[in-house]
């Protein structure tokens, strides 16, 4: 079983529960990726190959901006070893992407905390380099160093949700099947990072 990823501030007891209004919904998979994942556990390489032409695009965009682009393609590669070789754990309740997002932040956090001593003796700096900013910031080079040395300074789990919310226009309900919480944690999330963001954003414009 995949390790569950780090979001800031203990999740409550209830969290696995809840009310019906804020439980995690999935959406059942598509009639085409679910023989493609049929295919695929019997070994057809064709099956294989089609899964990840078809999701390694928006994988590797998570992957990038939760651990940086100078390691993205080496995680993205082990994304999907590790969906490959457990396709039999896979269960037609969510979707195929859903599955693999969750595999994806699963493997970039992991990367980042392997390597966190290591990234500590990185100037700041240095490090939001590495860190692919949100589209419609290449234009504005101030502005995109500023994104992505806030973006690289939010704690890993706000990170991870703000990514996939604001960045990869996930709705919390997706979110919440993804990072394994309700879709009220993942709102609240939300809006922490959101908030976080801000103040780092002001700190590096220079505001007092």
């Amino acid at each position: 079983m995949l390790d569950r990823p780090f979001i800031p501030g203990a999740l409550p007891a209830s969290d696995a529960s809840g009310s019906a209004g804020d439980a995690r919904v999935a959406a059942p998979v598509s009639a085409d990726d679910a023989a493609l994942v049929e295919a695929g556990r019997r070994g057809d390489e064709r099956a294989l190959a089609t899964i990840y032409r078809r999701f390694r695009p928006r994988v590797f965009s998570v992957v990038a901006r939760l651990v940086g682009a100078s390691d993205a393609e080496e995680v993205t590669q082990e994304v999907f070893l590790r969906a490959f070789r457990g396709l039999d754990k896979f269960r037609a309740e969510a979707q195929l992407s859903t599955w693999l997002y969750r595999i994806a932040v699963n493997a970039a956090l992991s990367e980042r905390s392997k390597k966190r001593v290591e990234r500590d003796r990185i100037a700041p700096a240095v490090e939001a380099e590495s860190i692919a900013a949100p589209p419609g910031t290449q234009q504005d080079p101030a502005l995109r160093a500023r994104l992505e040395a806030a973006l690289a300074s939010l704690p890993p789990g706000y990170r991870a949700v703000l990514v996939l919310h604001d960045v990869e226009g996930l709705e919390h309900e997706e979110i919440g099947t993804i990072l394994g919480c309700r879709i009220g944690t993942s709102k609240s999330q939300l809006h922490k990072a959101r908030a976080k963001m801000r103040g780092l954003l002001g700190e590096l414009g220079g505001e007092r």
